[in-house]
């Protein structure tokens, strides 16, 4: 996909795998640069985002390779193309998924488009995925280790941006990155990997996102009408959830099962396999397809409802705004705002957001023919 010896930007968390990405293009003759994102500004959430402590790692890689490291600022832009959708949606009683987005607007939007102005050909991350094909039908493909491949948050990439990533780790496993990384002399080489929500972190979610939301109290109730308690806000739950519920005393353990916007009502149900967490299907929109079109539909293939979720086997139709998906299986928890991302064997052919779930509410679903 690039010749050797062009120039590609490597994208530097500070993380381990953004540095053994860096270090095998070196290897391989490339020209590379380091460019350290600063994605959100730590004033806005103090202690959030270690910054400072990111970029050294950042520059002591950079100092061991011998390239250059830049630095760009898409705080801006990410707030605006990320984190104000993320809060509507929030508000709207959904769960999204900020990394898909993050990805899409962020690491191959901003990033590619800095790249551009620094006279680049490429630009490389430390994602575990792999790209296939050729320019206009490239084909995003899942890593070679299972328990780190993150097509899943891929999948929204467009053809264009596809064209200018390049996916260094596509064949290796994270052990074998940590080994890489610590022959290579870097310091990051045992670093943790970073965990929760990329714009909050590991910091507790109601009291961060409480500085953005106002709270909106109202009553726990259970499928059968009964009442248990109060929520603080049905903004600061998702389907599924067991902590936080404070019904101790109450029977249980107690699992949120619905949301009730209009009334401000979280449905909770009793038990892990309450019947009332399962459905068989769900609509998603908007779709975005890589490595398919709607006028393949309908499709039997596999999907993940959630990352690291093993794959389920479902059939795929076309409806009027988006799909409907209808799985083999009753699946457990399924939430408005994330996503639901359609696999052929290695292959990610794409996905959407999923904006309802059968069962609550079927009104107004329009199933099309293909």
């Amino acid at each position: 996909m690039t010749d050797t010896g062009s120039r590609i930007i490597v994208g530097l968390s500070g993380g381990v795998d953004s540095a053994v990405s860096a270090y095998l293009l070196v290897r391989q003759g490339y020209r590379v640069e380091g460019l350290f994102m600063k994605n959100w500004e730590d004033d806005d959430a103090p202690g959030v985002c270690p910054a400072a402590e990111d970029r050294s790692f950042a520059d002591q890689v950079c100092s061991e390779l011998g390239i250059p490291l830049h630095d760009a600022n898409f705080s801006q832009r990410y707030r605006e193309q990320v984190f104000e959708h993320c809060l509507a949606e929030f508000r709207a009683g959904r769960t999204p998924n900020p990394d898909v987005l993050c990805n899409r607007h962020i690491k191959f939007g901003a990033l590619v488009d800095h790249a551009q102005r620094l006279g680049a050909d490429a630009v490389a991350t430390g994602h575990y995925a792999g790209i296939r094909g050729e320019p206009g039908n490239w084909r995003l493909m899942r890593a070679a280790d299972p328990s780190k491949d993150q097509t899943y948050f891929l999948h929204a990439l467009t053809q264009e941006q596809l064209a200018w990533a390049r996916f260094p780790l596509a064949e290796l496993t994270k052990a074998r990155v940590r080994e890489i990384a610590a022959d290579a002399g870097f310091d990051n080489f045992n670093r943790k990997d970073s965990t929760g929500i990329c714009f909050i972190g590991e910091r507790d979610f109601r009291g961060f996102l409480a500085h953005y939301i106002e709270p909106q109290p109202g009553p726990i109730m259970t499928d059968a009408g009964d009442y248990l308690g109060e929520h603080m806000g049905l903004a600061f739950y998702t389907i599924g959830q067991r902590r936080g519920l404070d019904l101790g005393g109450r029977g249980g353990p107690w699992y949120v099962a619905n949301k009730d916007p209009e009334r401000n009502r979280l449905i909770v149900v009793e038990g892990h396999d309450h019947p009332a967490l399962f459905s068989h299907g769900l609509q998603a929109t908007p779709v975005h397809w890589i490595g398919l079109t709607v006028r393949e539909l309908p499709r039997r293939c596999v999907a993940r409802n959630r990352y690291r979720q093993p794959d389920q086997s479902c059939l795929i139709e076309p409806t009027r705004d988006g799909v409907r998906v209808c799985f083999d299986r009753p699946q457990r928890a399924l939430t408005p705002g994330q996503y639901v991302v359609f696999y052929d064997r290695e292959e990610c052919l794409g996905g959407g957001v999923i904006d309802h779930i059968e069962g609550q509410n079927d009104e107004g679903i329009e199933r099309v023919s293909a």
